[in-house]
């Protein structure tokens, strides 16, 4: 019973395996489709503005960055919102998948209304940028553009900050990371990531089968789990519990990956749009508790690490965005 048995289950295993063979060798002879196709699926670009945008606050300034592409100029549309205060924090918005800026637009206020300045853009193939298909390489190349022009706004590196929600997470990370290398301090003050992933992978695996090996054919990476090991700068990881879309223990996942100091912030409720105004006193709560604005002396220790979880509260439905 016991031979049969074995004989069996190398005949099913021989089976699978030769499945997977022929799905990588065809992946393999229509790799530029496929890698198109996934990028489409990947981004997921809505045209035009979203349908619940009804125009810029009267103190935003609309301006184009240029990204220099194999000798060539393009551009990146990007709004620029400094905030009322003398002296506040300012920070990079990058967004996730499907609208483009028109779509982000009551997240960007909340952060305003939170006391920071705010440059948010639009990545190539998005809203008014440069037309074309993103991908992960471009779009961390407009990211880095985003983080210069933001120098030139804001020189002081203690008062800048990266912020990434969903997609927008990992771009974030990355840009964190690449901010991270060498022996000098950081750049930044911190980093921000709200509803966002630890590959892309694993998001594939999320909806659908978890044995998948889909990492072997996708082009489209964004290791976040790997870079943010990389950070070296306090980080703020937000998740809303319902999150039906990006599951919350890739946030929990992130946060146990990155160096100290670290907060992770998890908003019973949220969803994986929402969570910013469902639980708004305590994501300004954390904001305050990590990054302490103005920053500690050089010679202070550095934070504690700490779970924070924020109670429920009722809020009217926000639109839906990537």
């Amino acid at each position: 019973m016991t031979g049969r048995l074995v004989m069996w289950l190398r005949e099913r295993w021989v089976k699978v395996v030769a499945v997977l063979g022929v799905t990588v060798a065809l992946a393999a002879a229509g790799c530029a489709q496929l890698a198109e196709k996934e990028r489409e699926l990947t981004f997921r670009v809505v045209p035009g503005d979203a349908s619940w945008y009804s125009g810029l606050p009267q103190d935003v300034r609309e301006m184009d960055i240029p990204v220099t592409v194999e000798g060539k100029m393009q551009r990146v549309h990007a709004w620029w919102w400094p905030a009322g205060q003398a002296g506040a924090p300012a920070l990079l918005y990058l967004h996730g998948s499907r609208w483009n800026l028109t779509g982000q637009l009551y997240r960007i206020e909340q952060l305003h209304e939170f006391g920071y300045s705010v440059l948010a853009i639009d990545y190539r193939g998005f809203g008014r940028s440069e037309a074309g298909l993103p991908s992960e390489e471009t779009v961390y190349e407009d990211a880095r553009a985003g983080w210069t022009r933001l120098t030139e706004l804001e020189p002081d590196p203690a008062r800048r900050f990266i912020y990434g929600h969903s997609l927008g997470g990992a771009v974030a990370i990355d840009l964190a990371a690449w901010l991270s290398a060498g022996d000098g301090p950081p750049p930044a003050r911190g980093l921000i990531v709200e509803s966002t992933f630890t590959t892309l992978a694993d998001i594939a695996r999320a909806l659908s089968y978890e044995w998948l090996p889909v990492q072997w054919i996708m082009s489209q990476k964004f290791d976040s789990l790997a870079k943010i090991a990389q950070v070296r700068m306090p980080v703020l990881v937000v998740h809303g519990e319902s999150d039906r879309y990006v599951p919350a223990r890739f946030s929990k996942m992130l946060y146990a990956a990155a160096r100290d100091p670290k907060q992770l912030l998890l908003i019973e409720g949220g969803t994986h749009n929402n969570s910013m105004r469902v639980g708004s006193s305590e994501y300004r709560d954390a904001l305050s508790a990590l990054f302490e604005f103005p920053p500690k002396a050089a010679s202070a220790a550095p934070a504690e690490p700490h779970v924070a979880r924020a109670p429920l509260r009722r809020r009217a439905a926000t639109p839906a965005s990537g």
